[in-house]
């Protein structure tokens, strides 16, 4: 199993899939690396040769920021915001939506699967009388 910036890449898959299991690769971005060294991008991981994985690796941890240095600054952004205090960094705090969603319905994937919704208030006896 290879191992490119710290991730195993799974074997038995294509080449430009693979490489989308790490963090900050697309499938776009896999395509474009692939293409600039010359890779043929249908070809299995299992079946690549060290001098391409060497070269892989080599890419990807010199020209791009992916894995933990991506998350870091994904991160270090999102604190900016928060202690500037402005808008975003606001609703970043509160954890809602961020770019301009209804929250009137629609927020459940940001504020987890959290029903805010009451019954009829009425609540049924215990007893029978």
């Amino acid at each position: 199993m290879p191992r490119i910036s710290g991730i195993n890449i799974p074997e038995n898959k294509r080449i430009e899939i693979a490489l989308t299991y790490i963090y900050g690769i697309g499938l776009s971005l896999s395509q474009k690396i692939l293409s600039n060294l010359k890779i043929n991008s249908s070809i299995r991981t299992n079946k690549l040769s060290d001098d391409e994985i060497n070269r892989l690796r080599d890419e990807i941890e010199k020209e791009y920021k992916v894995e933990g240095g991506l998350r870091q600054e994904k991160m270090m952004n999102i604190k900016r915001l928060k202690d500037i205090s402005c808008y975003r960094g606001v609703r970043h705090t509160k954890g809602l939506p961020t770019r301009g969603q209804r929250t009137k319905t629609n927020t459940r994937t940001v504020r987890g699967n959290v029903r805010r919704t009451v019954g009829s208030g009425r609540k049924k006896s215990a007893e029978k009388t």
